[in-house]
């Protein structure tokens, strides 16, 4: 098992990512490309700069300590050479005003671990880990190696998972998982495609997997008014959590634009325009789906 994986962020005292306090971990690196997604640089397995010209102060010791030429003046501005960015870190580390920052680092399991001991008192009977991302199956080895120390402490686990991955990796995660907390786009493969570019009969095959297993299931079903919220939408998601023998509750996530800011610090294209769900919108769902 790897002993070493790449991570985003690690979220303390956590109450929305399964049962009881707990410790997530973000594992960077996804399978899927979702138009709206909340952490745009959780997809690329790769550390990342995210850039915000705006804080800038001119210091120039990003300059002084890139040795590939990445920053440059272009008509008194400050622009980042992408291409050229080796995802070292090293100017974000010196970077005073906050105008560059690194997504993504490499961690061993040991001290994540260790990271989330210092919580353990808060813990109890139901807090533990999660692992979340990104996609922490797209990291399958150092997703095991996290989720067999928890057990080893004692402490329940949690997995929040897109589905998209090989079966025999869920099969390897079952006697180590105690919480799946499974996304679901969208029933309508179509619209799944045209959201996240790929098919979702792998991911419902793995649901179903997981199912015929017995295992705790919630299924988490980001909404985007207008897109995947109509009756229709909302009815194949009922009838999907119906047909499941240990029908599984639903946690429902509102659209909401953070993602957008982060795109353009990564220096990648805007998502398409969404509209923030109204208080009517979230009733509506929960009406429909509880």
């Amino acid at each position: 098992m790897s002993s070493t994986g790449k991570i985003f962020d690690i979220a303390r005292f956590s109450l929305n990512d399964g049962p009881g306090i707990r410790t997530v971990i973000f594992l960077k690196g996804c399978p899927l490309h979702c138009v709206w997604c909340h952490n745009p640089e959780s997809r690329n397995p790769a550390p990342e700069l995210l850039f915000s010209p705006e804080k800038c102060i001119g210091c120039r010791e990003c300059f002084n300590i890139c040795s590939h030429h990445t920053h440059n003046i272009i008509d008194r501005e400050h622009h980042l050479q992408r291409d050229l960015c080796t995802g070292c870190g090293k100017c974000a580390e010196v970077c005073f005003s906050g105008a560059l920052e690194l997504a993504g680092r490499s961690e061993t399991a040991a001290d994540i671990l260790a990271e989330a001991d210092r919580d353990r008192m808060y813990y109890g009977d139901k807090g533990g880990l999660t692992l979340s991302g990104g996609e922490p199956l797209f990291q399958p080895d150092f997703a095991e190696t996290l989720l067999r120390g928890a057990k080893e402490r004692g402490w329940t686990t949690a997995l929040e998972t897109c589905g998209m991955s090989n079966p025999e990796i869920i099969k390897r995660m079952l006697p180590l998982t105690d919480f799946w907390l499974f996304d679901i786009k969208a029933v309508n493969n179509e619209k799944h495609r045209r959201f996240t570019g790929y098919s979702n009969e792998l991911i419902l095959a793995n649901l179903e997997l997981l199912d015929k297993t017995g295992a705790y299931i919630e299924l988490r079903c980001p909404l985007i008014p207008g897109w995947n919220d109509s009756d229709s939408d909302l009815l194949a998601i009922r009838n999907l959590a119906d047909s499941l023998k240990r029908r599984p509750d639903i946690h429902i996530e509102p659209f909401h634009p953070f993602g957008r800011s982060k795109l353009t610090r990564l220096g990648l294209p805007p998502e398409e325009d969404a509209r923030i769900p109204e208080k009517t919108d979230i009733e509506r769902w929960e009406k429909f789906l509880h």
